[in-house]
């Protein structure tokens, strides 16, 4: 598997804001959304072995883990890695682009699958694997990444639509107002929740936080 970083820091977005975790970032994406804030790790990473990467997270002594990406879900042996940190005790985070099907993740109670459906403004809304809906449990996140109108009403056809029974997240895209989605979900009484990405609120748009 090829990583691009393995780094400490706190949850800056969705239903675990706030929480320190390790985070292990692999190489390697098959969307090239327009905002998108980690063009490095499309080819940029080191060849690790799964008990590689478990040693180096448990050296920080934390007992949480989010893999991200890139697309995490490109790599055959994910659910290897996964269960391989799960069975160790640890609390998991998969982040996940929206466009690969999450059938074969383990369904635990320590394992969160944060999973965008990405809107108009990225550009890749027809990449979807839209069936993942109604996998996701109710430990689990749908997450919007949100820059205009349009991607606020995607959104909402997309929730009238698939009827999601998990945790709803709408994410403005960075730099955008977060106002306006605030705004719209509270005239709307959309049961979703307005998220910042606070990593970048504290640090901005630095690697490795």
């Amino acid at each position: 598997m090829r990583i691009n970083e393995i780094f400490y820091s706190i949850q800056g977005e969705g239903i675990n804001i706030g929480v320190p975790m390790v985070f292990v970032r692999v190489t390697g994406c098959n969307l090239r959304c327009r905002w998108c804030d980690t063009k490095y790790a499309f080819d940029e990473g080191t060849e690790m072995s799964i008990e590689a990467i478990f040693t180096k997270v448990d050296e920080f002594n934390v007992g949480r883990v989010c893999i991200t990406g890139g697309e995490p879900l490109l790599y055959k042996d994910i659910t290897k890695l996964l269960s391989r940190f799960i069975d160790a005790g640890y609390f998991v985070q998969l982040q996940t682009n929206g466009s690969r099907t999450i059938q074969e993740m383990p369904c635990e109670e320590n394992l969160c699958i944060s999973m965008d459906i990405k809107c108009p403004s990225s550009g890749m809304q027809d990449k979807m694997e839209f069936s993942n809906i109604e996998l996701l449990s109710p430990f689990d996140e749908l997450k919007f990444v949100i820059a205009d109108e349009t991607d606020l009403n995607y959104a909402r056809q997309v929730i009238d639509k698939y009827q999601p029974k998990t945790n709803v997240v709408f994410q403005p895209v960075y730099g955008t107002d977060i106002k306006f989605i605030a705004d719209a979900v509270v005239k709307e009484e959309l049961n979703v929740r307005v998220l910042p990405q606070l990593h970048k609120i504290i640090w901005g748009e630095v690697r490795g936080k």
